[in-house]
């Protein structure tokens, strides 16, 4: 299992459009993706999950991520995150 954490900067948190994206990247890979915040945890892959975290800006998120391609999907993931979040 991979995991990392990241700060959220996008002034509006992770808003629909955002998440949507999110889902679509997630989405590419088999590995489970889940998005942590003070320990509720949503599926990366569904994003009224995602919004009914209400990550805004500032907030630390962790994802984890766990299956086959579990490498390429932390890569992609956090770089998403980087560009877009």
């Amino acid at each position: 299992m991979k995991e990392f954490t990241y700060c959220i900067t996008d002034a509006e948190g992770i808003h629909a459009r955002p998440a949507g994206e999110l889902v679509k990247k997630a989405k590419e890979f088999t590995a489970s993706i889940s998005i942590i915040k003070d320990g509720k945890k949503a599926d990366a892959k569904k994003v009224f999950g995602l919004m009914g975290l209400g990550v805004k800006q500032g907030m630390e998120i962790t994802i984890q991520i766990e299956g086959e391609d579990e490498e390429a999907a932390a890569v992609a993931i956090e770089t998403f995150l980087k560009e877009n979040l």
